[in-house]
């Protein structure tokens, strides 16, 4: 009878419950008591928890980052002030010109040129505006991708003005046009100041012909583009 009790009562606590006035005595098994009636889940190990956790923020802060990071192209491209079509440089190509070996040109065949006083580091800037803009227009774009021509694609990219439009760069370099060169393929903003050279398909100062430091031209008055070329008298720091 003990055995047939003790059986009765293993299979309740085996069961999980017990039924309504259940003592363990009456069935002979005075030491078997009734299995607990909630069961805990099992838990996933908390360094397994914590490692999805930091996963999960990762994740979301760069999808964060991303957004914000379209925001700003986006906000940027709305402020930049909209060009006309002969403001836009669309082609850079690094050709022969007479006298100074290879140089870069613009699409009508005009020298590029760097100047000394633009920044490169730790950021790259352009230190040439207001009427230092006006003797030295800026290569401007609306995209960044001029058509290329011995130019490595890898040398070209560009750099936000202080007007908000973007200039293109040479070897992080911005690049510019002279006012004072009225033909295409002329030089004569070589050496102005001391600080201007027409630039090579790397970025780096064409030094092939060096003539004496001069001064630049005038800024045009009024937009009147009949400047006299240097020599007139004008002190620029530009």
């Amino acid at each position: 009878m003990k055995v047939v009790g003790a059986a009765i009562a293993a299979a309740l606590a085996l069961a999980g419950c017990a039924p309504a006035g259940y003592n363990a005595a009456d069935y002979g098994g005075g030491g078997a008591e009734p299995a607990a009636n909630a069961v805990d889940a099992t838990s996933a190990p908390e360094d397994d928890i914590v490692a999805e956790d930091d996963d999960a923020a990762e994740e979301a802060e760069a999808a964060d980052k991303a957004a914000d990071k379209e925001k700003d192209k986006a906000a940027e491209k709305a402020k930049a002030p909209k060009l006309d079509d002969d403001e836009i440089t669309t082609e850079l190509t690094e050709a022969p010109v007479k006298r100074m070996g290879n140089a870069v040109t613009d699409q009508d065949g005009f020298v590029l040129y760097r100047f000394d006083d633009d920044k490169i580091k730790p950021a790259v800037e352009s230190r040439c505006n207001g009427d230092c803009a006006k003797v030295w227009p800026p290569a401007l774009t609306e995209d960044g991708k001029p058509k290329l021509k011995g130019v490595d694609p890898k040398d070209v990219g560009t750099v936000t003005r202080a007007d908000g439009t973007k200039q293109l760069t040479i070897g992080k370099w911005p690049v510019y046009r002279y006012i004072g060169d009225k033909k295409a393929g002329t030089w004569k903003g070589q050496n102005v100041g001391g600080k201007w050279f027409v630039v090579n398909g790397d970025g780096t100062k064409n030094l092939t012909c060096l003539p004496k430091i001069s001064k630049p031209v005038a800024p045009p008055a009024d937009d009147d583009e009949d400047s006299e070329e240097s020599g007139g008298g004008a002190d620029y720091s530009y």
